[in-house]
């Protein structure tokens, strides 16, 4: 003869889908840190451009610190695009894992979308891959900035960097089509 417990099979199934369900919760640390990543990069960006901005006033800059200011604001740029991928993959993964957050629809309507349209995870880290691809190619224009061209393999060596460069912004251009 079986022990009766007073508690049904459903009710403890129940409970532990209720807990696992609170769980989810757990993701709102990364979500909440890569926003405050995102601040701290658009501050620092806005930081870079407002120290390039002020050489410029004072107007202490000649040819080879001029390239050097160049090279900071195409590096706050850096900033700005890193942030923005902080700001995405914190919008997406609340997205994905904690709820749909589009407040220009108050409706609850089944066509209801997401501001960034991310379905699944692929989608998110599709989104970010192209962010940080920018991101390197901004990166590598800095360094070609004050790159200097002396001999014959340094000019092939920067026009190999710049079909490179070329090539990816290209390949990032295919994928939106598909």
């Amino acid at each position: 003869m079986r022990k009766q417990t007073g508690i049904q099979p459903g009710r403890i199934e129940r409970r532990l889908e209720r807990a696992i369900w609170k769980f989810r919760l757990i993701t709102l640390i990364p979500v909440v840190m890569s926003l405050i990543g995102s601040i701290s990069c658009f501050v620092i960006g806005t930081y870079a451009q407002l120290s390039v901005l002020s050489h410029v006033l004072q107007g202490r800059f000649n040819e080879t610190y001029s390239t050097r200011l160049v090279g900071q604001v195409v590096g706050s740029i850096d900033y700005y695009l890193i942030g923005i991928a902080l700001l995405i993959f914190g919008y997406g993964i609340y997205e994905l894992v904690i709820a749909d957050m589009d407040l220009r629809q108050q409706e609850t309507t089944v066509l209801k979308r997401n501001l960034l349209n991310i379905d699944s995870l692929d989608g998110l880290k599709q989104k970010l891959t192209k962010v940080i691809v920018v991101a390197l190619i901004v990166t590598a224009f800095k360094a070609m900035v004050g790159f200097e061209v002396s001999t014959v393999p340094e000019l092939l060596m920067f026009c190999g960097g710049v079909l490179m460069l070329s090539f990816s912004a290209w390949l990032l251009g295919q994928s939106g089509n598909h």
